[in-house]
């Protein structure tokens, strides 16, 4: 086996373990929003992103149109262009087009930071290697969660479903006590969503275009208030 294949598959491994529970969770909230095990792992397998996923699942059983659902899916992941910027100055020439593409699909933040932390020019081979478990780590779990999420009793199914939220506190709260400009935005973005949850003309709003506003409102906010100065790390 190729080295640098088995260096990317050695890489990958803890990221498609961390995967595999995520995607449980997916796979049991989906189950449980009304989707099949075979359309939970579908969209799995055709979308590696966990906060899109999790977003885009009452925006389907709600029959959201598609331009919500775009919108809405844009704005979680407008990060990922940002990011598929950075590492595109890491990838040597034999990163074709094609390649580049079939690699967007799975730069994943997790990947990212990975394929980004490599010494030099990363190539294919490795990349390759990188993307493998992750997503099988991401399809399989994703399965596992469905077909039990039709096992489970109702009360084990309820509590392993919102691990996903205990994954999205552990990302959001230390940066967010460490950093002023960050703890703000999340206060921001909590308070505009509970404007829309209780206030009785707001709370009219779909999902979808709640979390569009709420986090480019914040955002906003938080340049306005927190600029970065220029040649500030």
């Amino acid at each position: 086996m190729n080295k640098l294949f088995a260096k990317g598959l050695r890489h990958g491994l803890p990221i498609g373990l961390g995967y595999l529970s995520v995607a449980f969770t997916f796979g049991i909230k989906a189950v449980g929003d009304g989707l099949s095990p075979l359309q939970a792992l579908l969209i799995s397998m055709t979308n590696v992103t966990s906060a899109g996923q999790f977003a885009g699942l009452p925006l389907m059983t709600a029959q959201a149109s598609l331009m919500e659902a775009a919108l809405t899916q844009l704005v979680i992941n407008l990060r990922y262009a940002l990011m598929s910027l950075s590492i595109s100055q890491k990838l040597d020439r034999d990163m074709t087009t094609p390649r580049r593409m079939l690699f967007s699909f799975m730069n994943t933040d997790e990947i990212f930071a990975v394929a980004s932390a490599q010494p030099g020019k990363v190539n294919r081979v490795y990349l390759y290697g990188l993307m493998i478990a992750p997503y099988a780590g991401w399809a399989l779990g994703t399965l596992l969660g469905a077909v039990a999420g039709q096992l489970l009793p109702a009360f084990v199914r309820g509590a392993l479903g919102i691990a996903i939220y205990g994954m999205f506190l552990a990302i959001i709260l230390p940066p967010a006590r460490r950093e002023k400009p960050v703890r703000a935005v999340v206060l921001m973005a909590v308070a505009l969503s509970l404007c829309f949850r209780y206030l009785p003309v707001l709370s009219q709003v779909s999902s979808g275009f709640v979390i569009i506003i709420c986090a480019v409102t914040a955002s906003a906010l938080g340049a306005a208030l927190f600029p970065v100065k220029e040649g500030e790390a």
